[in-house]
C-alpha cells in the first residue's frame, strides 16, 4: 500500500505568503477550455485532482465521460467523485481512457510518469503546469523517456484560484507562466510548440 501524500488539484504560485490548502489552486474554464479547442481526447477522461470540478466541468460541457477522483473531498466536490489516491499501487476500475488534470506541483513528476506508465498507445496525457516543470536534471531523464507531443504555452499568464476561490483571483495577470503539457503514450518525435492567447 502506497503512503499517503496529501495534495489536491493545483499549482504552485510562488507569489502566495501562504500555501492553499492541500496546495489547492483550481484552474480557469477558459484555460480547459483552450485545451479541448486544440485537442481530441478518448470519449472517457480520468481526471485524478479534481478539487471541486473546475476541470470536470468543462469536459463534461464539452461532452466527454469523465471520471473524477481525488484524495480528499471538498464540499464543492463533484458528486460522483471517488476519494483516490493516484499515486498508489492500487487502481480503481477505469476503463481505457486519457487522463485530464491540473495536478498538484510539488508531485507533477511523479503524476506524469504514474500516469504514462498506466496508459497504453496512442492513449494521451494532459497536464496544466508551469513553464519551468521544463526544467531540473532530475526531469531530464523523464522528458528524454516520455518527450511531451505538444506543449500549449499560454502568452498571458494566468492566475490559478487559491482554495478554489474563484471570485477573488484574478484569470489573468498572474506571476507563473503556465502550459498545457501534452503526452500521447508512444510518442518519441520532438515536442511541438504552440502559444495561446486568451
Amino acid at each position: 500500500m502506497a503512503k499517503k501524500v496529501q495534495y489536491v488539484n493545483g499549482a504552485s504560485n510562488l507569489s502566495d505568503t501562504e500555501r492553499a490548502e492541500y496546495d489547492y489552486y483550481a484552474t480557469p474554464r477558459e484555460v480547459t477550455q483552450a485545451l479541448l479547442d486544440r485537442e481530441k481526447f478518448y470519449p472517457i477522461i480520468w481526471e485524478p485532482a479534481c478539487g471541486e470540478g473546475a476541470i470536470t466541468n468543462v469536459l463534461c460541457e464539452n461532452g466527454y465521460n469523465v471520471l473524477s477522483s481525488d484524495i480528499v473531498h471538498r464540499p464543492g466536490s463533484p458528486k460522483d467523485m471517488i476519494v483516490f489516491d493516484f499515486l498508489s499501487d492500487e487502481e480503481p476500475q477505469v476503463r481505457r481512457c486519457d487522463i485530464v488534470t491540473n495536478p498538484p506541483y510539488e508531485y507533477a513528476q511523479q503524476f506524469v510518469e504514474h500516469a504514462m506508465s498506466r496508459l497504453q498507445d496512442g492513449q494521451k496525457l494532459a497536464m496544466f503546469l508551469k513553464l519551468t516543470f521544463l526544467e531540473g536534471k532530475k526531469r531530464y531523464d523523464m522528458f528524454q523517456k516520455y518527450p511531451p507531443k505538444h506543449l500549449y504555452v499560454f502568452s498571458d499568464r494566468v492566475q490559478c484560484a487559491k482554495n478554489g476561490d474563484f471570485e477573488h483571483t484574478r484569470t489573468f495577470g498572474g506571476a507563473v507562466a503556465y502550459g498545457w503539457y501534452v503526452w500521447e503514450k508512444g510518442f518519441t518525435g520532438a515536442t511541438q510548440i504552440s502559444w495561446i492567447k486568451m
